[in-house]
């Protein structure tokens, strides 16, 4: 006689091992979220800014093309390697429940073994066919990002973002050390742009996720200290950061062209940031958070129409 057995329940991640059940385009689809996409393209563009201002132009397309790639690599690895580690806090955040490693779709191993073949894999790349500052800053960023930021600041204190910005301002480094081999201060103002608008345009997304980061614990400056204080640090870090902008102008590291969107673009953000302290709404958030991200796209955009036309 044979006896029915009840079927084994799988646990999420073991579902997601399940090859089977899942097509080679949906897996691939998983792993290139790990990677966050958008957030590496916006970096490799900060990166290719750099360094078209350090050439004074055009850099080598072998040059600029391993730069970029190896750009993706390092900032894709430590998405997925940040994403190993914070499963925990995101499976419990609406924002984040769904990405691949906390929903159980990737195992967490393979998470991990995926992001660091992505961190190393830049290193080589950069070493090999750039230069080795650029393979050890592409290395500092991604160390910075995943042990700094994600392991030693994010669950641990309210300045998390304001010391972790470092990470995503590291590309820019990159970018200048491929093309001159080293770094000047052009390069370090470049990175303080960067450095100074990350916290203002996380913030602004701490406000819409509030309850989120209150559920899994993140000591975010909502959370930790009130709207109030957050939108007044907001006010305060974007006119700090306008300031930055518009130095390139008279300190001859770039033209008019650039010179007047900084400064429009810096108005605009200015009035969202106050507009955001006054109304305290969600839309006010959610306007400033926007105009930040299209604010640093642009305003890169521009330092590069400026190097090539002027």
């Amino acid at each position: 006689m044979i006896k029915s057995r009840t079927p084994k329940t799988l646990t999420p991640s073991a579902a997601a091992l399940d090859v089977p059940a899942r097509d080679a385009r949906s897996v691939l689809r998983d792993y290139v979220q790990l990677a966050k996409p958008r957030i590496a393209l916006l970096l490799v563009f900060t990166t290719v800014t750099a360094m078209i201002i350090a050439a004074d132009g055009l850099p080598p397309l072998d040059i600029l093309l391993a730069t970029m790639l190896g750009g993706v690599f390092a900032s894709g690895g430590a998405s997925a390697i940040n994403q190993y580690y914070d499963r925990d806090m995101d499976a419990m955040m609406a924002r984040t429940k769904k990405r691949p490693i906390a929903a159980g779709r990737v195992s967490p191993g393979a998470g991990l073994t995926y992001g660091l073949a992505l961190v190393a894999l830049s290193g080589v790349l950069l070493a090999v066919f750039v230069n080795l500052l650029a393979a050890v800053l592409a290395l500092g960023g991604a160390f910075y990002y995943v042990v700094l930021y994600t392991m030693l600041l994010k669950r641990n204190t309210v300045v998390n973002i304001v010391i972790g910005g470092g990470a995503g301002a590291m590309p820019v480094l990159v970018g200048w050390a491929a093309v001159t081999g080293g770094l000047a201060l052009e390069a370090w103002l470049l990175f303080l742009i960067v450095f100074y608008w990350t916290p203002p345009h996380s913030w602004a997304l701490a406000l819409l996720v509030n309850a989120d980061y209150k559920r899994a614990g993140v000591p975010m400056m909502p959370a930790a200290r009130g709207g109030e204080a957050t939108r007044r640090q907001i006010i305060l870090y974007s006119a700090l950061l306008v300031l930055l902008t518009l130095l390139p102008t008279p300190l001859a590291m770039l033209g008019w062209i650039y010179g007047l969107t900084a400064l429009l673009l810096g108005f605009g953000l200015m009035v969202r940031a106050v507009q955001l302290f006054r109304e305290r709404t969600q839309v006010a958030a959610k306007t400033m958070y926007k105009y930040s991200t299209g604010y640093l796209a642009l305003l890169f955009l521009m330092m590069m129409v400026d190097r090539l036309l002027l």
